[in-house]
């Protein structure tokens, strides 16, 4: 049912964890066909480029594995190329989710809520308690 990509992130998943004052921090659940799936995200920003990044996802295997794959390739990136991962790109680093599932793929959005979080304190750090 599942890819050997999508079974690998879930059962090994990266980045873990939380960044105590984070720069960035951002939280996103998913769609209709799965409210239950939650990720919550932390950055560490330097010179505008993400060198640190760590997720806590509540969910079904997708959710953690997407969560573990959008951090993954979110790392080291430049903020605005951060911003350029998609559901999409996640599903094809994958090697493919079950279409029911692409609800579950939570990280991106929250992702894009801790880049936002980031550009609006301007630098300042975060929290982000879950």
């Amino acid at each position: 049912m599942y890819s050997r990509d999508v079974a690998e992130h879930f059962v090994n998943p990266r980045n873990v964890g939380t960044i105590e004052n984070a720069d960035g921090f951002g939280k996103a659940s998913g769609g209709i066909r799965c409210p239950e799936d939650m990720a919550y995200v932390w950055i560490r920003v330097d010179d505008d480029r993400i060198v640190e990044i760590t997720h806590k996802t509540l969910g079904c295997p997708v959710a953690i594995a997407a969560s573990s794959m959008t951090c993954v390739m979110a790392e080291n990136k430049t903020l605005e190329e951060a911003e350029g991962i998609t559901q999409v790109l996640v599903i094809e680093a994958l090697g493919g989710v079950p279409e029911a599932k692409a609800d579950s793929i939570v990280a991106v959005e929250a992702l894009r809520q801790a880049i936002a979080d980031y550009r609006e304190r301007g630098g300042q750090r975060s929290g982000g308690e879950v």
